[in-house]
């Protein structure tokens, strides 16, 4: 038997089984290799799918905080326009208010004027009709710029058409006034001596007193005026009036 022959044969035969071998170890490695690369692919691509959804959420999740904040700022400008809304239905009510209260207001002072009110006079608290405060004080206006006719004319007038008024004693002083300065001294002394009958205790009284005996003298009653004047002291003693009339008597002869 030819060993050197066997010998290579079986050198060859080993040599084609590990090139067999090697090969096969080849396949094998290349399966796992594909196997990891599938396994990392699908990994990848999971984590694409999972990476474009989160993408997605995020962006769905940005466009409803978009849409949120915008809700946000159109409350806010609604409650802007209700609280404008409210303020000036605040100051159209109060405005209402006001005009409401001037009306009244208004209405008070028109229906005032023709109301009659409490007057206080030379001491003397009365009502009177608001005319009747016009009338009389037109007619003292009158006298007091030294128009004696017409100041007497007011104020007969006065009296006619207001024959119970709370003025009536004073007008009737007043007139008896405008009439000594127009020297009608009998037509002063019945309305001086009128203020005496009619308001004995009124605040003009003493003066109508002293004015009768003025008118007296006037007339050259001095008899007259002195008994006047005498009365005078007696009714009204702590009075100015009966001051004069103790200095008039003493001249008096």
């Amino acid at each position: 038997m030819n060993r050197p022959r066997v010998f290579r044969a079986v050198l060859g035969f080993s040599a084609v089984f590990l090139l067999a071998l090697n090969a096969q170890a080849g396949l094998f490695e290349d399966d796992e290799a594909r196997r990891a690369i599938l396994e990392l692919r699908q990994k990848s691509d999971a984590s694409q799918i999972e990476l474009k959804k989160a993408t997605e959420d995020n962006a769905q999740l940005r466009r409803s905080l978009l849409d949120l904040s915008n809700q946000i700022e159109v409350l806010r400008s609604d409650m802007a326009k209700l609280r404008g809304q409210d303020e000036q239905l605040a100051r159209d009510v109060a405005e209402i208010q006001r005009k409401q209260k001037d009306m009244a207001q208004g209405v008070d002072d028109r229906l005032r004027k023709f109301e009659p009110s409490k007057i206080t006079v030379d001491g003397k608290e009365f009502v009177a009709k608001p005319e009747e405060t016009r009338d009389y004080e037109a007619a003292l206006a009158i006298l007091r710029k030294g128009e004696f006719a017409p100041a007497q004319a007011a104020f007969l007038d006065f009296i006619k058409r207001n024959p119970d008024s709370g003025y009536k004693p004073s007008a009737l002083f007043w007139l008896g006034n405008a009439q000594y300065a127009l020297r009608s001294y009998k037509e002063a002394i019945i309305n001086f001596k009128s203020v005496l009958s009619l308001a004995p205790d009124h605040l003009r009284a003493p003066e109508a007193a002293l004015s009768i005996a003025n008118c007296q003298v006037e007339l050259k009653d001095t008899k007259g005026a002195r008994k006047t004047l005498e009365d005078l002291i007696k009714v009204y003693p702590q009075s100015e009036a009966a001051s004069v009339a103790k200095d008039r008597l003493g001249k008096l002869k």
